[in-house]
């Protein structure tokens, strides 16, 4: 065996614990960063697609309210939703109702039919915008302004916007 001598000293274990604890603290607090930004972009994402679904619910509904010659708001918080015109000089009819219908996750998909004519426009309804909070979703129609609440929900994050439609006035 070989003797040390004094200048070729190795560490010592305090000091190994030492540089073990730094390292650790160091790997802690990056980790802690990762995970906060994987945090704020998920939040981000979900709240771009809250906001998303509530500007499409907005457009389609405030779309076919403005041709609107009748609206009919009745039931659970004014949904079904009902909207009725003829089209200018001629007796052709338009009814379009909007719908919630459940979703998985106890949220709602707005749903919208489209009838010409007493003729359904498409095989199925089309999904108008999905996550809608159906406790914070509502129509009311004061036979001058419909107002379209909306609030849509998804992950933790949410958007509700206000909606106040003055429809044509009726024939």
């Amino acid at each position: 065996m070989r003797k040390l001598n004094k200048d070729e000293r190795g560490f010592t274990l305090i000091e190994m614990v030492v540089v073990i604890v730094l390292i650790g603290l160091i790997t802690g607090g990056i980790t802690a960063a990762i995970m906060q930004v994987l945090t704020i972009n998920t939040r981000a994402s979900n709240h771009m697609i809250a906001v998303r679904q509530v500007q499409q619910a907005g457009k389609e509904v405030s779309k076919d309210a403005l041709q609107a010659q009748s609206v009919n708001a009745s039931g659970s918080q004014g949904f079904p939703l009902t909207l009725t015109w003829d089209e200018w000089g001629t007796n052709q009819t338009h009814a379009v109702n909007y719908t919630l219908v459940d979703m998985s996750s106890g949220l709602k998909q707005l749903q919208r039919t489209h009838t010409y004519n007493g003729t359904a426009q498409a095989t199925a309804p089309p999904i108008v915008a999905e996550y809608i909070d159906p406790t914070q979703t509502s129509c009311s129609w004061n036979n001058v302004t419909l107002t379209f609440t909306v609030t849509a929900t998804v992950g933790t994050e949410s958007e509700t916007r206000i909606y106040e439609i003055e429809p044509r006035p009726g024939s």
